[in-house]
């Protein structure tokens, strides 16, 4: 309604910009790719709430869930969208290394801390 064309091609040109090579996916492609990992992260998250009381299986499905739904890695559901290679990139840019890098650790930590409290209930 307010935007023109010139801005519609240049949305295009940005989700389409760097797909040559082994996979390039139109940009619907990527909308569903999108979508199918943000609704499988919040399946696993929202299963994860289910098994609570069992810490290895709520660590791993919530973990999962959340690498898939909003994780900064190469299969998250943002890749989908400006792909990986740029997903990587932009993971690795000065600004936001140390928030990649504090994310990494937290997904760590609260697999071995599941790991640690399911070894001491035994």
């Amino acid at each position: 309604m307010w935007s023109s064309s010139q801005d519609d091609e240049e949305q295009q040109d940005y989700f389409v910009e760097g797909t040559e090579g082994l996979c390039s996916l139109s940009p619907m492609q990527r909308m569903y790719g999108f979508g199918a990992c943000l609704l499988a992260g919040v399946v696993c998250m929202f299963l994860s709430l289910i098994v609570f009381a069992k810490p290895i299986k709520f660590a791993v499905l919530f973990t999962f869930g959340n690498v898939l739904a909003v994780g900064r890695t190469l299969i998250g559901s943002t890749a989908f969208v400006i792909g990986p290679k740029q997903q990587l990139l932009m993971m690795l840019d000065d600004a936001r290394i140390y928030a990649t890098a504090i994310y990494g650790g937290c997904v760590i930590v609260a697999l071995i801390c599941a790991l640690l409290v399911a070894d001491i209930g035994k």
